[in-house]
C-alpha cells in the first residue's frame, strides 16, 4: 500500500497549541509511515484558502487528504473542491454544517473532530467558582468571534460561572501578543482602575501569558505587585507552555484540550485500511490543571489564613 500524503493546515505559528498540532501530526504521521506537510496561514483567512486551493488544483501538489483547523469560517466551498479532486477533507476545532451532504456523494474520508469546547468553557467557569467563590468581577480576553472555538468557550463559561460573578470581556487573537495588548490597552483607561478585578481569566495560555507579561512591565511598582497577585487563567494545557506556566505559578490554572492533529492521522490511517467512514464528528473531553478540588482547597487555605 502506497504511504498516503496528508497536508495540515494550521492557523498560526504563534501559539503554542498550534506548534503541539503540528507535532501531534507529525509524530503520528511517523509512527503509522504517513507522509505529513504542515503549513499555517498566519492567521489569515483569506491566505488559508489561497493555499488549499494551490494544493488542491494543482496534480503534482495534491494530497490524499487535508487535515484543516480553519482560521474563519469552515470553507465550504474549499471543502467541495477538496472532495470533488478526490481528496479527503477533516476539520478541526470548527462546527460546520455541510459533512453530512459531503459524505453523501464520496467515498473519500471526511470527518471533524473537536475539543468539546462548550465544556472547556464550562470548566473555565467552575475554575471561576473554585478560585474566586460565587461573586467578584472577571477579566476575560477572548479568543477572535468570527471562530467557533471562542464562542462556544464564552457559551460554556457564562452558563458555569456563579450568578454573583460579572465578566469585563476584552478581544484578543490567540497569540501572546494579541493577549499582552489587550491587556496593555485595557491598562491605559482609567476606568481599569475603578474595577475590582479579582482574576484574569483568558481563552488561551498564549493570551494569559501576554496579560501577565503587560503587568510586569508596569511602571508603578505598587500597582504591579498588585497586578500580579491576581489569579491568571487559561486554557490549551500544553506541556512546555500552560502546564509548566501553571507549575512556575505563572498561571493559577489552565484546561487541558488535546491535541487534535495526531488523533486524526490515526482516523485516516485506520480508514485507508479498513476503506471505511470514520464517524461523522468526534468530541475530545477536556479537563482543568490542576484539578478543580485542588483550586478549592488552595482558596480555603489562603481565606484560613486571612
Amino acid at each position: 500500500m502506497e504511504k498516503m500524503n496528508v497536508l495540515v493546515s494550521l492557523i498560526t505559528e504563534d501559539n503554542d497549541y498550534q506548534r503541539e498540532q503540528a507535532a501531534s501530526a507529525q509524530a503520528a504521521a511517523a509512527k503509522l509511515g504517513v507522509n505529513v506537510q504542515v503549513i499555517f496561514a498566519h492567521g489569515d483567512a483569506v491566505q488559508q484558502t489561497q493555499q488549499l486551493l494551490q494544493f488542491i488544483q494543482e496534480p503534482s501538489k495534491r494530497p490524499d487528504a487535508i487535515l484543516v483547523e480553519p482560521v474563519g469560517t469552515g470553507m465550504p466551498q474549499v471543502a467541495k473542491a477538496a472532495v470533488s479532486a478526490g481528496v479527503g477533507w477533516i476539520v478541526m476545532n470548527a462546527a460546520v454544517d455541510y459533512m453530512s451532504q459531503l459524505r453523501q456523494h464520496s467515498m473519500v474520508p471526511i470527518f471533524s473532530l473537536q475539543a468539546d469546547n462548550e465544556q472547556v468553557g464550562k470548566i473555565q467557569g467552575q475554575q471561576i467558582e473554585a478560585i474566586l467563590g460565587d461573586s467578584g468581577c472577571v477579566l476575560s480576553i477572548e479568543g477572535p468571534s468570527v471562530g467557533d472555538v471562542a464562542k462556544m468557550r464564552t457559551k460554556g463559561m457564562m452558563s458555569s460561572k456563579p450568578a454573583g460573578i460579572t465578566v469585563k470581556r476584552l478581544k484578543g487573537n490567540w497569540t501572546q501578543q494579541s493577549g499582552y495588548h489587550a491587556m496593555k490597552s485595557w491598562l491605559a483607561l482609567s476606568t481599569s482602575r475603578e474595577m475590582r478585578i479579582g482574576m484574569v481569566l483568558c481563552q488561551n495560555d498564549d493570551m494569559a501569558n501576554g496579560a501577565r507579561r503587560a503587568f510586569e512591565e508596569l511602571d508603578n511598582l505598587k500597582e504591579r505587585d498588585a497586578w500580579l497577585t491576581l489569579p491568571i487563567t487559561g486554557c490549551d494545557g500544553v506541556a512546555k507552555a500552560g502546564q509548566a506556566w501553571v507549575k512556575q505559578g505563572r498561571l493559577a490554572a489552565t484546561v487541558l484540550t488535546p491535541p487534535l492533529a495526531g488523533e486524526a492521522i490515526q482516523m485516516l490511517a485506520a480508514a485507508q485500511t479498513t476503506s471505511a467512514q470514520p464517524p461523522e464528528r468526534t468530541l475530545l473531553a477536556p479537563s482543568s490543571f490542576p484539578p478543580l478540588a485542588e483550586l478549592k482547597r488552595v482558596r480555603a487555605a489562603s481565606a484560613g489564613k486571612t
